[in-house]
């Protein structure tokens, strides 16, 4: 089986990255969140959207959000305020449906949650969560989240002051 090699940029008819919006998982979505898919070779780098969501239920400090280009869903995040410090929010799940990957969703998802989460009073520092080989250490580097060690888990910490967000 032969792939197709992935084109950069967006496909004819595709949203702009500009309007990428983030929006509360709802009975109404959660079954099309669920849906969502990464490639084959990035399903271990981040847990399931739908135990992400079941998750959420039992946390009450989750805030979990589809993300959308226009009115397409194109992806999925979860973060919390306030689980070990009432002044650190942390991004745990974050993933662009693989349909979606390569048109800059991910990067405008990313500024959008950077921007609901600084308007959290009191908000320090932001922290994402990934597994070493994550590729998408590159777009957080370059929003700049700088790593500062790993969790129990093996997963890397990277941290950004809500200043500089």
């Amino acid at each position: 089986m032969t792939t197709k090699p992935r084109v950069r940029g967006l496909f004819p008819g595709a949203p702009a990255p500009a309007s990428v919006r983030l929006a509360d998982v709802t009975a109404d979505n959660w079954r099309d969140v669920a849906a969502l898919e990464l490639e084959p070779e990035q399903r271990d780098l981040v847990a399931g959207n739908l135990y992400s969501i079941a998750e959420s239920k039992f946390d009450p400090l989750a805030r979990p959000r589809a993300i959308y280009a226009g009115s397409e869903l194109v992806g999925f995040l979860m973060y919390d305020v306030g689980s070990d410090d009432p002044r650190r929010a942390v991004i745990y799940r974050f993933m662009i449906d693989r349909r979606f990957q390569g048109f800059g969703y991910g990067r405008a998802a990313l500024e959008r949650a950077l921007d609901e989460i600084r308007a959290v009073p009191d908000v320090a520092t932001i922290a994402i969560c990934y597994e070493p080989a994550n590729p998408a250490k590159k777009l957080y580097a370059s929003v700049g989240f700088v790593e500062i060690g790993s969790d129990e888990d093996g997963e890397v910490i990277a941290e950004l002051p809500v200043t500089a967000a």
